[in-house]
């Protein structure tokens, strides 16, 4: 732990020791007060002193370098041996004075920072609803004045507009934050505690009957003419009775058309578990065409240097709506209906549940869940072939 008068030309320039993760460099001029180094360039202040009442050594964090250059450090320092002095913890009176500080939009910036993005698959969808219905409208609330009525005035706008879905998850996402301020200090309590979520929409029970199915098939090169993709990414959703979002980023590394297979990582599921879709004659089909019109890009459905978004599909989809000639739908009905098709064939439910990836129904309970490792794949390759071969009689009339 090197101790020296640090100087402006020295913060800016020092860099953690060779073959360290960091370093502690103390200041001589100033008690207590280290610059602590990460290997990665980081610096940050702390204020290094012995707890009053237990006589523990313990570290408060006073900044970051540079938006803290080492004089207000240095108060920032003095300020906390004053308070250790007067028999109070640094750490408390700082953590109180930055909450009363602090204003929703910081609070939230600092959760997408520190836990969203490292640590959850949905980060970005998370940070968009946020963005979107939170901050305009209650991100110059300071947290220390946050009121139950200020997420209504966020959550309310939401149901208004009949989204229900988004407003649970602006809620969810809301409360979320709140419980992770109070786990770190943040903040003393929490606001939304006692509140109930909006009430859940109704779970959608369309399944397209044979007659439109055969009738979107056949739309499609028309409807759809200045989109070749979202076409086929209609077509694959009912082929493999996989999600949009999941079929729109299909990626050539993910696929194995020798063994007739297509790979999606945990990264690309919707409960973060692999998935292995088995690919029948059909759907093979569909993807080497796909394959043949994406040249050399990585992805099956190239957009914009990157995958067509499942949003794109969706958006496509609602603007085409009444030139289809069938009830409105959606992207995700074509996954329903391919799977209750594929249960009026006799599937089982176990074997649905896996071509589906529903670990709920492949994982309930103590004997599927711990004794029973046995995948369905020859089963769910059969469900599937069964299905394409019966879609194919659909569309074909």
């Amino acid at each position: 732990m090197p101790r020296l008068a640090l100087t402006d030309r020295f913060v800016a320039t020092c860099k953690a020791a060779r073959g360290q993760p960091q370093t502690d460099y103390f200041d001589e001029r100033t008690p207590g007060l280290a610059l602590r180094v990460s290997k990665q360039g980081h610096k940050a202040w702390s204020f290094i002193f012995t707890a009053p009442g237990n006589d523990k050594r313990a570290r408060v964090t006073c900044g970051t370098y540079p938006a803290m250059s080492l004089a207000t450090a240095r108060t920032r320092a003095r300020e906390a041996r004053g308070l250790v002095e007067a028999g109070e913890d640094p750490r408390i009176a700082f953590n109180t004075q930055a909450a009363g500080a602090m204003t929703v939009t910081v609070l939230i910036e600092s959760f997408l920072e520190k836990h969203a993005r490292p640590n959850l698959r949905t980060a970005a969808e998370i940070e968009r609803r946020l963005r979107k219905n939170a901050i305009p409208l209650i991100g110059n609330v300071r947290i220390a004045d946050l009121h139950r009525r200020d997420i209504n005035r966020a959550v309310d706008p939401i149901v208004r507009r009949g989204r229900l879905a988004e407003a649970c998850r602006v809620f969810e996402d809301l409360r979320s934050i709140m419980r992770w301020a109070v786990a770190r200090g943040d903040l003393d309590r929490n606001p939304m505690e006692g509140m109930s979520k909006p009430a859940a929409p109704r779970s959608r029970t369309r399944v397209l009957s044979d007659d439109e199915i055969r009738q979107l098939w056949s739309e499609l090169p028309e409807t759809l003419a200045k989109s070749k993709s979202c076409q086929r990414i209609i077509q694959l959703c009912l082929v493999t009775a996989q999600r949009v979002g999941e079929v729109a980023g299909m990626q050539r590394a993910e696929l194995d058309l020798t063994r007739r297979e297509w790979h999606l990582p945990g990264s690309r599921t919707k409960n973060g578990h692999p998935h292995c879709v088995a690919l029948s004659d059909l759907a093979i089909r569909i993807i080497t065409e796909a394959l043949a019109d994406a040249g050399n890009s990585p992805f099956v459905f190239p957009s914009n240097g990157g995958a067509l978004p499942a949003m794109a599909v969706a958006r496509t989809i609602v603007r085409a709506q009444r030139r289809f000639g069938i009830a409105q739908w959606s992207a995700h009905d074509l996954r329903r209906s391919a799977i209750t098709g594929m249960a009026r064939l006799g599937v089982p439910p176990i074997v649905l549940g896996y071509v589906a990836n529903h670990r709920t129904t492949t994982k309930a309970g103590v004997t599927l869940g711990v004794y029973a490792h046995y995948d369905h794949a020859v089963e769910r390759r059969q469900a599937l072939d069964q299905w394409s071969a019966h879609l194919a009689n659909i569309v074909d009339g």
